[in-house]
């Protein structure tokens, strides 16, 4: 028994959209103008800050440990990651980042935290995604190889699919670019210990999940639930709750899983006046400010190795 234990080592994995975390300063050749102290946002260093630092405390909420990795979405730049792992509420957890910088017309990108002491990353690429007929150049796809406390590789894929913006038909090729795309380099490189992770976009019955499911990759998270009883996916519109945030892993992976949940503490949600019950608390309703954390939850999963 105590061999087992010796032996055997779990990791807490989070995943967070952070809705337009935006510093004050503008990115040359991206449309980043909303977010700036003078721009229809009013986006001045003290909200900025401000969101920091509810973004730590979200993060940190996650576990009643330290989270190992954290895979993050909508964060604008380098400097952005440096604040919030060095000086937010996050300043003595010791992560350690690496990020994408893409051709995103915004400016944003994904990045992944995490403990030096349960992960350490041996490689890592920015894979940009193909620019199809009428798509706007999107967030890479950021892929990194490391080794956890085990000895044991991962290979993780952290995914920020092009938006449903303009409708849903329209754009369903775009995601489906990014699922195709992962799902060849995974199988061309014969990748056995793989998590795919971010927000696709997309729910649990549309096209490009399907189609990862066909390469044996599971989807980990779909029946995951708020641990507080409150949510039943990340994301919730016109009053519904569903996930565009996922977990995937291969089937060696999905194996390891220990635990999945939504984090729906009371203080990340909000009144949903409209149709009733709660929802995310997120930084603005329309353009008026209020002090919130995200429009999407953190999902987690917890895995035994």
């Amino acid at each position: 028994m105590i061999l087992s234990l010796l032996l055997s080592s779990f990791l807490t994995f989070v995943e967070l959209n952070c809705e337009n975390l935006f510093d004050t300063t503008h990115d040359v050749g991206k449309e980043d103008s909303e977010f700036l102290p003078e721009g229809k946002r009013h986006w001045t260093r003290t909200r900025y800050w401000g969101k920091l630092n509810r973004i730590g405390q979200e993060i940190l909420s996650c576990s009643s440990c330290l989270p190992d990795i954290v895979a993050l979405v909508e964060v604008e730049n380098d400097s952005v990651l440096h604040q919030l792992t060095r000086r937010s509420l996050l300043r003595n957890a010791g992560y350690e980042y690496l990020m994408t910088t893409s051709p995103d017309v915004r400016g944003l990108d994904v990045a992944l935290l995490f403990q030096p002491a349960s992960f350490r990353p041996l490689c890592y690429e920015s894979i940009e995604v193909p620019v199809l007929p009428g798509m706007r150049p999107t967030r890479d796809v950021l892929y990194v190889q490391g080794q956890i406390i085990t000895g044991d590789t991962l290979h993780i894929y952290v995914v920020h699919a092009p938006s449903r913006y303009g409708g849903e038909r329209e754009t369903r090729s775009y995601r489906m670019k990014v699922a195709q795309m992962i799902s060849q380099q995974v199988q061309l490189c014969h990748q056995e210990n793989v998590i795919i992770t971010g927000d696709f976009n997309d729910y649990i019955d549309n096209a490009s999940l399907k189609y990862l499911e066909e390469f044996s990759l599971v989807n980990v998270t779909k029946n995951s639930q708020g641990k507080n009883g409150y949510a039943k996916g990340t994301y919730r519109y016109h009053g519904e709750w569903r996930s565009l945030d996922h977990f995937f892993c291969s089937e060696k992976v999905a194996n390891r899983v220990e635990q999945t949940y939504i984090n729906d503490e009371a203080f990340l949600l909000d009144e949903d006046t409209r149709f009733g019950g709660k929802r995310p608390l997120r930084s603005f309703n329309g353009v008026r400010f209020q002090k919130g954390f995200s429009d999407h939850l953190p999902l987690i999963v917890k895995f035994k190795f």
